[in-house]
C-alpha cells in the first residue's frame, strides 16, 4: 500500500534513518489507513529480544502487598520504564522451586531481571548472571560476586538515628533488628552499634524480628521490655516494625517520646500517619527502584564502564515521636 519495499517499512516504524521523507509519510498513511500495529512476539523471535524485563521480589505475595516499600520500589521501576517501550513482569515467590524460576527467566521471555528482598546465601542472581542474563540486585547480595546491585546507605543512616538520640539524653537505647538473613537488617544492625560504642554505651539491648512486619516489631518490643523496662529509646530497622513497637509501648503505659523515643527507617507513608508521627530515616524508595531500572536498561543497551555497585545516601527526618 506504501509502494515501497519491507525493509524500507521496518526502518521507517523503527525510527531509523536513511529514509526519504516521502517514503516516511507514505509509509505513515497506510498504517493509518490498516490500524497496523507491530506483532510483539513475531519481533521477539525475528530480533531475539522479549522488550521486558522482570521485577523478581522474593517474598510471599501477601507481604508483598501489604509492605509499601515494595510498592515505592515498584513505582519507581515503572516510572524509570516510561518512554522505553518494555513490559515489566512481576514475579513473586510461588511453591514452584527455583530451577523453574530460572527456566523461565532464562527462556526468553525477558531480557533482564531485578532482584529484591534477598535472604541468606540465595543463589539466584549469580545464576541468572552466569547464564547471561543482565542481572541488577536491589540490596546488599550477603553472596559476594560480580552481580551489580543498588542499596542504600543502610550503615550510615542507621548510625544518623543513634547518634541523634544520643544527643536528646537518651541512655539506654535498644534495637529492633531486621531478620539475621538479610543484608539491610545486618547493615542497619551494624550502624546502630558503632553510634552505642562511639560512646561506650552498651550493645546487647537487640531484639531480631523474624521479618518486616508490624506483628515481628511487637513480639520485639514485648522482648525488649522483658528485659530492660527501663530502656528510654529504641532504634527499629523498618517503619513497618515500628508500628507494632508503638502499639506495644501505648498499651503497656508508656509515653512516646517522654518516656521511650522511637526512630524508624524508610520514611514510608506510614511513618507520618503513625500515632504519634514517626521520626525516621529516610530513604528514596523510588529513587531506588528507578536507579536499579536505569542500571539495568544501561547495559542491555550496550553502555561500558557502568558502576558495579551504587549506594544511595539518607537522611533523618524528625517528627514527634522522637
Amino acid at each position: 500500500m506504501a509502494g515501497v519495499s519491507k525493509s524500507t517499512v521496518s526502518r521507517v516504524i523503527n525510527g531509523e534513518k536513511y529514509v526519504s521523507e516521502r517514503s516516511r509519510q507514505a509509509v505513515h498513511r497506510a498504517i493509518a489507513m490498516l490500524g497496523y500495529s507491530p506483532n510483539h512476539a513475531a519481533r521477539t523471535l525475528a530480533g531475539s529480544k522479549a522488550n521486558a524485563i522482570a521485577l523478581v521480589i522474593s517474598e510471599q505475595g501477601s507481604r508483598v502487598l501489604a509492605d509499601p516499600f515494595f510498592a515505592g520500589v515498584l513505582r519507581g521501576v515503572h516510572a524509570e520504564l516510561a518512554g522505553h517501550h518494555v513490559q515489566l513482569l512481576l514475579m513473586m515467590n510461588q511453591p514452584l522451586d527455583g530451577e523453574d524460576q530460572v527456566a523461565y527467566l532464562t527462556g526468553g521471555h525477558v531480557d533482564g531481571a531485578l532482584v529484591v528482598s534477598l535472604h541468606g546465601e540465595d543463589p539466584l542472581p549469580r545464576t541468572l548472571h552466569e547464564t547471561g542474563l543482565p542481572t541488577v540486585v536491589g540490596g546488599r547480595p550477603l553472596v559476594g560476586g560480580t552481580v551489580p546491585f543498588v542499596d542504600a546507605d543502610n550503615f550510615n543512616g542507621a548510625l544518623g538515628a543513634v547518634r541523634f538520640l544520643i544527643s536528646l539524653g537518651r541512655e539506654k537505647i535498644a534495637t529492633i533488628a531486621g531478620p539475621h538473613d538479610m543484608a539491610v537488617g545486618m547493615d542497619r544492625l551494624s550502624g546502630w552499634r558503632c553510634g552505642l560504642a562511639e560512646h561506650g554505651m552498651p550493645v546487647e539491648l537487640v531484639a531480631h524480628a523474624t521479618d518486616f512486619t508490624p506483628e515481628s516489631g511487637a513480639l520485639a518490643m514485648e522482648d525488649l521490655l522483658r528485659r530492660a523496662p527501663d530502656l528510654d529509646a529504641v532504634f527499629v530497622a523498618a517503619d513497618i516494625m515500628a508500628l507494632g513497637a508503638l502499639r506495644v509501648l501505648q498499651t503497656r503505659g508508656y509515653r512516646i517520646p517522654d518516656d521511650v523515643a522511637v526512630v524508624g527507617f524508610d520514611d514510608s507513608v506510614l511513618a507520618s500517619t503513625a500515632v504519634p508521627p514517626l521520626t525516621t530515616v529516610r530513604q528514596d524508595v523510588e529513587g531506588f527502584g528507578r536507579t536499579m531500572t536505569w542500571r539495568l536498561l544501561a547495559e542491555l543497551a550496550g553502555e561500558e564502564k557502568l558502576p558495579q555497585s551504587m549506594l544511595l545516601p539518607t537522611s533523618l527526618v524528625r517528627r514527634t515521636s522522637a
